[in-house]
């Protein structure tokens, strides 16, 4: 059922074909923001952990006015949303107050979860040994590394990581948007 739901007919692929030039121009300009975002990590790392305060705090007034409108007649659910909200708007305020101690927690929190998902990833392979089972050994391998390198550095690379997590990201992404260009020009 899902396969038939991802792929490409006739009409999809020709309007696959009619936009490489709109992929070209996402994938270059991702490709371009990736590149500053990892020139200036600091500035990407603060302009990030505020952005996540601003969401937060957002979330928070929302959970909020739901609280006090749709379950102000449930007791035990009342509270718990309660709850949510308080969390939502104080961890955004944190993060809106001080992005550089913000981001100090978050690289942690980062680190901390690279280096749980690396083992857990190393011993899913060594006891699963699926086919090529070398390569989930090696993700986890590299995740552990980077969970290992973040902590090391940690709490120096706080104003940097988070920076250069987003600006590869946003570089892998924009060429991907490149490479589906191309594609799509072979299309037509």
């Amino acid at each position: 059922m899902m396969s038939q739901f991802l792929r490409f007919d006739q009409q999809h692929m020709a309007a696959f074909g009619r936009n490489s030039g709109r992929f070209l121009t996402w994938g270059i300009i991702l490709m371009i923001l990736g590149l500053l975002a990892v020139t200036f990590t600091t500035w990407t790392t603060l302009i990030s952990v505020t952005l996540l305060g601003f969401f937060l705090f957002f979330s928070g007034a929302v959970v909020l006015i739901d609280t006090l409108t749709f379950w102000r007649r449930s007791l035990g659910g009342f509270f718990v949303h309660l709850f949510y909200a308080a969390l939502y708007l104080i961890v955004g305020v944190i993060l809106l107050n001080n992005p550089v101690e913000g981001s100090i927690s978050i690289t942690f929190l980062l680190g901390a979860f690279y280096l749980f998902i690396g083992l857990v990833r190393i011993v899913f392979a060594a006891i699963s040994q699926m086919p090529r089972w070398g390569w989930s050994l090696f993700n986890g391998i590299v995740s552990l590394l980077l969970g290992i390198l973040i902590l090391a550095s940690w709490p120096a690379s706080s104003l940097f990581i988070i920076g250069l997590f987003v600006g590869i990201d946003l570089f892998f992404s924009g060429w991907a948007y490149v490479m589906a260009s191309l594609a799509a020009r072979n299309v037509q």
